[in-house]
């Protein structure tokens, strides 16, 4: 694992604990070496701050990013809704807001590592016009090929998966991020509105993604 933070006190007290809990942990304080670290060796999973000096945790994750699907996860006091779409949107696979307890990120941090190993189950699934092919890890509508986070395909294939059926933020937390309890439901919420604009407004088509007040989300059967 690389822990990219900036703050020595947090590096030290983090980095400890992660390694208690029998991670391998290799730290750095800035997003330039960061960058180095990863080109060198491969890395299971990669814990990034957000304001580090030279090159912000944002861009750094946008690098990674170019060249593979390592796991990230944002670790960061940056928590308004803004930054949450923004570190999604490039590609993290959770974002985690300081102040944090050490259980709850290794308990985070398992969950995306166990949906980085979890077997393929190569399946294709057609919902009116929508087609999801999730051994190829590609999604289209009308035809059009969906540009696609990591969280955003999983989150649409599960929705697929049974049309028409409500689905709470907590039961998508526990399908989709891989944690019950330990989530923030604005995830969901803020990875559905980036689906959204991705499947409805970006192609011109109706709505498939309708809200249940109170409830949570369901896409709508053809």
């Amino acid at each position: 694992m690389l822990l990219v933070e900036d703050d020595r006190s947090i590096q030290e007290v983090t980095a400890l604990g992660l390694r208690r809990a029998g991670f391998d942990v290799q730290v750095c304080g800035d997003g330039g070496r960061a960058l180095e670290l990863f080109a060198g060796r491969p890395f299971d999973l990669v814990v990034l701050d957000v304001m580090l000096p030279g090159m912000d945790g944002f861009e750094v994750c946008r690098e990674i990013r170019r060249r593979d699907r390592t796991p990230i996860v944002i670790l960061t006091a940056r928590g308004d809704s803004h930054d949450v779409v923004t570190g999604l949107e490039l590609g993290a696979d959770d974002y985690v807001i300081k102040p944090f307890e050490l259980p709850v990120l290794i308990a985070r941090l398992r969950a995306v590592l166990r949906r980085g190993t979890a077997p393929d189950e190569p399946q294709t699934r057609t919902v009116g016009d929508l087609e999801i092919d999730e051994s190829a890890f590609q999604a289209r509508r009308a035809g059009h090929e969906l540009a696609l986070t990591a969280t955003e395909f999983r989150l649409l294939a599960e929705l697929a998966r049974r049309p028409g059926q409500v689905f709470t933020r907590e039961l998508l937390l526990e399908q989709v991020w891989g944690y019950d309890f330990l989530g923030d439901s604005r995830l969901v919420d803020v990875a559905v509105q980036r689906l959204r604009a991705k499947l409805d407004v970006a192609t011109g088509l109706p709505p498939l993604i309708t809200t249940v007040r109170g409830v949570g989300y369901r896409l709508e059967r053809p």
